[in-house]
Parts: C-alpha cells; structure tokens; sequence
C-alpha cells in the first residue's frame, strides 16, 4: 500500500516572492552583450557584459532604475542606441541576512530594454527614491552619475520553491508581504541574540535533522511561515514551517513563533519584532 506524503507547507504565489524578492535583493548586474573595451565590468564569458550598478531601485512593476557613471561603457553604449532601446537582462540576488554556506535564497531575472533618463527627469527620479529608501548616493545623480530605467517585459523567479516565468503585469498586481520589509533584520537578531528560541524549534524539524552537531539558522520569513535552514557536515537542508494563520502585520510575528515553539505569550526567548528590528539593522 502506497504511503501518503503529508501536505507541504504553504508558500506565498511565485508574484508574491518576485515582488518581495524584487524589493529586497541586496546584489545586482545588469547582464547584456559586449560594450566593448573599457568596460572594467565585462564578465569575460563569451564576451558579454556584465556591470554593476552603483545603486538600483526595483518597484513592484519591475521597472528597474539604475545608477551608472555617466561615462560607463553601458550608458554610452545606451546612448549610442537612441529609440531603439537597449535590450539586457537584470539579474537580482537575494541574500540570507546571516551566514550560511550558500546564502543566495533566490534569483529574479528581469528582461527589457534600457533608455537613459534625462537629467531633469534623473534628478526627479533620485528624489522619490531617495523619499523611499534614503541614501547618500543618489546625491551624486548629476554629478558625474545618472540614471537609467528599464522597462520590463518578462520576469524569471527562481527560489526553493521552483522556477517561474512571470509577466511584469503579474508581479506588480501582487499583494505585498506585511513582513517584507523588516523581516530580514529580525531574522539576523534571531540568529545573533536568540539561540533558546532556534533550539525550541528544533524539535519541529525532521527526525533526521535533529542530531547534534547540526547548524541551525534562521533563512527566511514571510507571511505564511518561517525557513530555517540545517547544514550538517555533507549538505544543507531547508525546513520551512508554517505559521498557524497568516499574518496581516509586523506585531504578529513574535506571536507566530511562540505557537511554532509551543510557548506562552510571555515567553521571552522569542524576539517581537518592533523592539529588535533597529539593532538587527546595524549588526
């Protein structure tokens, strides 16, 4: 008689994660054929480009803006084009906010065309994002630095839970997560103060994972559940372990993990997430 497999856990729609994804990757490059010499940024694998940007900006519809030099080989190869737009490919890294040995959670890879903006319309742009997402760099747009944007025509998620091709449309009419934001600070103030709350959920994992020895991490969190990850001495597993109802804001994931674990309201091994998410930040 076949044996049934228990139900896995639920996971957020593949629009959801690219958007979260989209809005917190940490790393990215745009990747496009060959500018030519003097890039300092081409990859050297078949000639084609790959150039980091000095800042980049991905709202929900993926229309990526990104700060360049104004005499990068890839703005004036841009230039160069004129209407017809460049096509290249934004590649998006999401990284665990600890550290483990593979940290990269998941991959966005944004497909488009890229125009540079006008200064006028540059300097525009830099402060609405600066009004978002405050950072010293954007005073340089102007000053030796510019903007380019990318208009999005597909987009590829690939995460633990699979690949998916994505329309732009799709991903900018996802909700967005209620602990999108703040969640990666909490994760990292887990791991570097709350070592009692890891080792109360140790009994949630497999059989097989709760030998001594094992490392545990906290890998990932969002509004259905909380990814921790196992690296044992030959391999690494994730554990994903749901939440007992969604959560609809930030307050309610201290409350989330204290049911995880099977503890009281009061118990003060599980960090809120409001009180901790200032220090998880500058740690």
């Amino acid at each position: 008689m076949a044996r049934s497999r228990p139900p896995a856990p639920p996971v957020p729609p593949p629009a959801e994660r690219a958007r979260t994804l989209a809005g917190r990757a940490r790393h990215a490059a745009v990747i496009g054929e060959s500018v030519g010499e003097g890039g300092g940024d081409v990859d050297g694998g078949d000639g084609d480009l790959r150039a980091t940007p000095t800042l980049h900006h991905v709202p929900s519809t993926g229309a990526a803006t990104l700060q360049f030099p104004e005499d990068h080989p890839l703005v004036l190869r841009v230039r160069e084009r004129g209407d017809a737009l460049l096509p290249v490919m934004l590649e998006l890294a999401d990284v665990a906010p600890v550290t483990v040995r593979r940290p990269v959670r998941g991959l966005l890879w944004v497909s488009g065309r890229l125009r540079v903006l006008p200064m006028r319309v540059a300097r525009r742009a830099a402060l609405r994002i600066a009004a978002e997402l405050p950072d010293e760099r954007l005073l340089d747009v102007g000053h030796g630095e510019t903007l380019l944007r990318l208009e999005p025509t597909m987009v590829v998620l690939s995460d633990a839970e699979g690949t998916e091709a994505l329309a732009p449309t799709a991903m900018a009419a996802a909700p967005p997560d209620p602990v999108a934001a703040t969640g990666d600070p909490w994760l990292a103030h887990l791991a570097a103060a709350h070592a009692g709350t890891l080792s109360a959920l140790v009994p949630r994992l497999p059989v097989h994972l709760r030998r001594p020895g094992h490392r545990l991490a906290p890998l990932g969190v969002d509004r259905l559940g909380l990814r921790l990850r196992v690296e044992t001495a030959g391999d690494d597993h994730d554990v994903r372990l749901p939440f007992a109802a969604p959560l609809s804001c930030p307050g309610q994931l201290g409350e989330a993990v204290r049911g995880l674990i099977g503890c009281g309201d009061g118990d003060d091994r599980v960090p809120g997430l409001r009180p901790t998410s200032r220090r998880a930040a500058g740690a």
